[in-house]
Formats: structure tokens, sequence, C-alpha cells
């Protein structure tokens, strides 16, 4: 029985990365992953569901910090200016994280099944922002749509932030990216 360490949650994050990138997501086990990060399987499962969730754990985070800060913006701000400064709220968490992204990105770029969950994620992160805006007196319509852009968004700016040839911070690519779609909104 491995003897207790502390920072077992990051450890088998690490350990999982480690293993999916040199394995290949599907020909990895829990066990192994539990093995390399020298705790026990049932440790594994006192912090994840499974596999999959060691890459998808942080949601319920991101959630909340998209939600603060779309709560936390000036009121006269406008539906999209509210989603901007949640983004780049976010964008600044994930930053320190920047290695295990693109390691994370890679693993689910091979895997069909995990594309799919990535997707699910990102509907779950628009549908919160969408509430968050509602809350502000949005709109439905107008919260949907906006939540909308704002992860895609979100989205080409995290694809290039975890690019290798990428020498920027989330939060400038986030902001490049909406005036980019605020350029092209505007027929320029």
């Amino acid at each position: 029985m491995p003897r207790w360490e502390p920072d077992s949650r990051g450890r088998l994050e690490e350990a999982a990365l480690a293993l999916y990138g040199e394995r290949g997501f599907e020909n990895t086990t829990v066990a192994e992953i539990a093995e390399r990060a020298g705790v026990t399987e049932r440790t594994f499962f006192r912090h994840f569901a499974d596999k999959r969730e060691v890459l998808f754990g942080g949601a319920a985070t991101l959630e909340e910090a998209l939600t603060q800060a779309v709560a936390d913006a000036p009121g006269s701000a406008p539906p999209i200016d509210a989603v901007a400064a949640a983004l780049v709220a976010v964008g600044a968490l994930l930053q320190e994280r920047h290695d295990a992204a693109r390691q994370r990105h890679a693993v689910i770029a091979a895997n069909a099944d995990l594309r799919e969950r990535e997707l699910i994620k990102l509907a779950s992160l628009s549908s919160t922002l969408a509430d968050a805006l509602r809350q502000r007196g949005v709109a439905s319509p107008a919260a949907t749509l906006t939540a909308e852009a704002g992860i895609a968004v979100f989205k080409v700016a995290y694809e290039r932030w975890v690019d290798a040839s990428n020498r920027r911070d989330l939060s400038h690519l986030i902001r490049a990216s909406l005036d980019e779609l605020k350029a092209v909104t505007a027929g320029r």
C-alpha cells in the first residue's frame, strides 16, 4: 500500500496525461494511472468517476468562474463585453496549466468519443453563460446567441493557444478572437 502523499489528484492528472500520451487513451487503464501516481485505484475513484473525467473534471470550476465574472461585469456593459470579461477570467485561470492543456488537447483530438465529450462540455459552458446573462436581465434569445458566440470565440482562441507555435497567453488570444468576430459582424 503506497504511503499517503499530498496532492493525489494532481499526481493522478499528471500520470493520466503522461500515460494517455505514451499509450493512447484507449490503451491506458485506471490501475496503470493509479500505479504511476503512487496511489491505489480506490484513491483514483475518490477523485474521478472514470478515466475520462481526468480530462473533464475541471468543468464545474470553469462554470463557477464564468458565472461570477459575468455577475461582476459592470451593469452598463453590453452582453458581449460581459461574456468577454468572463472568458478572459477563465483564460487567466487556465494559463498556468498551459503544458497540461496541450497534452489534454492532443489526447482529446485523437479520440472521437473524447471530442464528443468536449463538445458536450462546451455546450454546458454556453448554457452557463446564457443563464448568467439572463440573470443580468438579457432577454433569452440574445443571451443564448451571445453565449454561443462567446464559446465560439473561446474555442478558436483555445485551439490557437495549445498550438505548439503559439507564444501568446490565452487571455490575449481570447481578446484577439473577439475583435476578429466583431470585425466580421461589422462587415469590415
